[in-house]
Order: structure tokens, then C-alpha cells, then sequence
């Protein structure tokens, strides 16, 4: 069988498939079902400095080919996460990613600096949050926003550093070489693209919060295209995801550049998929004589 390994930022991965943050929560329900070991990584539910509830209901629906979820980040705070969930999570085998999310700068600076004293193996920022000292404008949709906090989160943490960008920008390449120049050991892209459905009969939004993340299958060639985008221009690793849910699609994301991949609303359908996902990955890896996953990244051949 091929080798699976991949190396991001400096954390080698068994394997280059990651948990994306939100779907898996901290992985304690999807232990039931197989070893956390069978994934490259896990990136953990996103993380707030106080414990935070989420949205009213209803905050999740379905749409062709993916959903739309407002769940507005619930979790038990950072606090909470080093001491209950970070012990546990250490025990499976599997690298561990922080996923940060925060409503201000200084929130973010002060989990990276709580963070930087445990033995998690990287943080994630979620710079696709509400700047409320900014009139509610998102971190990661200007060049200042990605710069400050990037900058901010690197000088309160030696920890390797991975940002989440969003896709809802003019030009994501500007926003990941902003982060990387702050910074940062990687990138991960692409967060939600904002959706919207209405119910008819009521006239109302069926999410209560008007606006969702969209994910899923239908996100999927928007991703890679911007995968590709920002692997051609910056040189730290870039980390795909947006509506993985097969191993054909790994290999779609990888030959755009991305070094490993993070899956996430295809667990809600089906949980294992990764292991699907693998299995799949190694058979055509042997197929076509390749020897190292590694060999698949920026591997396009564009017209």
C-alpha cells in the first residue's frame, strides 16, 4: 500500500484526512464506532474563550446537495475543553487541532496563550466570526482583520498555526498570503459560503438566525477552485475542504494543491466516511503505481 503520511506545518499525519471543526464535535460519539486513530487528525469543535449556548432553533436544514446551519458555535469554553476534553482526546491516537472562534482580538490572544501551555498538536483559527468592536464585519474578509489576528495569535504561541479563511471574499489568494505573512504555518479553506432558504408558507427564513454556512456536495468546485487559487500563491501548506465526501474528491482537492483534507458534513450522512474514504484513497494510489499520497498535491495539469 502507498504511503498516507503527510507533513503540515511541521505534524506529521498518518494520514491526510482530518475531522473538520463542528462536525465532529470532540469525537467522543463517533468513538463508539471506530478507533480515532483510523483519522489523520481531528480539528475540534470551535472553541470560545467563555462557554457559549449557540443559536435559538431551528439552526440546521437541508438544501440540495448540502445544508445550511446556524448553530452559533456552541461549547463548553476553552476552559473547559483543556481540562475535560483535551485528556481524552490525547488517549485516541490521532493528532489534535484547536479550532479557535472568537468575537474580539483579544479573545483570540488570550485562548492561543491558554492553549500554548497544553500538548495540542496545532490551532485553527475560525476567522470567519463577527468583529463586534468592527460593527460585526467578519475577521477574515479584509486583509486587516486576517493580518491583526494572525499577528496577535502567532505572538502568543509557538504552537503551529493553521487559519481558516473564508470563501466569501472577493479575492481569497489576498487573504492567505495576509495570513501568511502575519504568520501563519498554514491555511485551511474553505469555510461556509452564507446561504439563505425561506419557507414558503410561513414567508419566514427556516433558519432563525435569516442566514446559514452553507456546506456539502454543492460547495465542492467552488473549494477546489480556491484551493487551487491560493496554492499557487502561497508557500506554506494549504489544507482543503469544502464538500469532501468521497475519495475521488480527495484526490480532486490534492491535485489542487492541497497537502491533506479536512471532512465534515459527509460524517453526518455517513460516519464512516473516512474509513470509505481511505480504503478508496490506497486502491487508487496502487492503481496507478503511485507510492506516497504526497505525490498527488498541486499535481494539476491546467490547460
Amino acid at each position: 500500500m502507498a504511503d498516507l503520511r503527510v507533513n503540515v506545518a511541521g505534524i506529521e499525519f498518518a494520514n491526510p484526512l482530518i475531522a473538520a471543526s463542528g462536525t465532529f464535535g470532540f469525537g467522543r460519539e463517533y468513538a463508539e464506532l471506530y478507533p480515532l486513530s483510523e483519522l489523520g487528525g481531528i480539528s475540534t469543535k470551535g472553541t470560545t474563550l467563555k462557554e457559549r449556548p449557540g443559536n435559538p432553533p431551528p439552526r440546521v436544514t437541508e438544501t440540495p446537495s448540502g445544508m445550511l446551519n446556524a448553530v452559533g458555535l456552541q461549547n463548553p469554553g476553552v476552559d473547559h475543553f483543556i481540562a475535560h476534553d483535551l485528556p481524552w482526546l490525547r488517549q485516541q491516537g490521532t493528532k489534535i487541532i484547536a479550532n479557535l472562534a472568537g468575537s474580539g482580538a483579544e479573545e483570540y490572544f488570550e485562548m492561543a496563550a491558554k492553549l500554548d501551555e497544553t500538548d495540542i498538536d496545532m490551532i485553527e483559527l475560525n476567522i470567519s466570526c463577527p468583529n463586534v468592536k468592527a460593527g460585526g464585519v467578519q475577521f477574515g474578509t479584509t486583509v486587516a482583520g486576517v493580518t491583526e489576528i494572525t499577528k496577535g495569535v502567532r505572538a502568543n504561541t509557538k504552537k503551529p498555526l493553521m487559519v481558516k479563511l473564508s470563501p466569501n471574499v472577493t479575492d481569497i489568494s489576498e487573504m492567505a498570503l495576509a495570513a501568511e505573512a502575519a504568520g501563519a504555518d498554514a491555511v485551511s479553506l474553505i469555510n461556509t459560503l452564507t446561504g439563505m432558504r425561506i419557507d414558503i408558507n410561513t414567508g419566514r427564513p427556516i433558519i432563525h438566525n435569516n442566514t446559514g454556512g452553507l456546506s456539502g456536495p454543492a460547495v465542492l468546485p467552488v473549494a477546489i477552485r480556491m484551493v487551487w487559487q491560493v496554492a499557487s500563491k502561497v508557500k506554506i501548506p494549504v489544507v482543503g475542504l469544502g464538500g469532501i465526501s468521497t475519495w475521488q474528491d480527495v484526490v480532486e482537492m490534492m491535485l489542487a494543491g492541497a497537502t491533506a483534507v479536512q471532512i465534515g458534513t459527509a460524517l453526518f450522512t455517513d460516519p464512516y466516511a473516512p474509513l470509505k474514504i481511505t480504503k478508496g484513497l490506497n486502491e487508487f494510489l496502487d492503481s496507478k503505481g503511485i507510492k506516497s499520497v504526497t505525490e498527488l498535491t498541486g499535481g494539476i495539469k491546467p490547460w
